[in-house]
């Protein structure tokens, strides 16, 4: 995650200080929703580095639920900046639907873990 958190912000970076005429526009198609993407991929890796920072021993499944959830949670902002009818079609649905699913999965089961931890 934090790899494409440097890759993504390169990516932006190059784009707006070297526009290349007739590429700018044909392949990145939104670039606000890169800056999602970016975001996104920051938040996810300070979260996986945080549940590692408190050395509470966590499921290997909910952490790997997490971790699947980091990559592909704003993988769908990486895709949708490059695809101006992400949105429609239904194999993002699907895409989307079960990334999500399965980083709530995660998130819920690391957040229950912690919480029986404290109790």
């Amino acid at each position: 995650m934090i790899f494409a958190v440097l890759a993504s912000a390169w990516l932006m970076t190059f784009a707006k200080w070297f526009p290349i005429q007739g590429i700018d526009g044909v392949f990145l198609k939104d670039y606000k929703t890169l800056i999602r993407a970016h975001v996104d991929f920051v938040l996810m890796a300070l979260f996986c580095l945080a549940f590692y920072a408190i050395k509470i021993p966590l499921p290997i499944l909910a952490c790997w639920c997490v971790v699947i959830g980091g990559m592909t949670n704003p993988g769908v902002f990486v895709i949708a900046a490059f695809d101006t009818h992400f949105w429609e079609k239904p194999v993002w649905k699907v895409y989307t639907a079960l990334s999500f699913a399965i980083t709530t999965i995660g998130f819920v089961w690391v957040g229950i873990t912690i919480l029986a931890y404290a109790l």
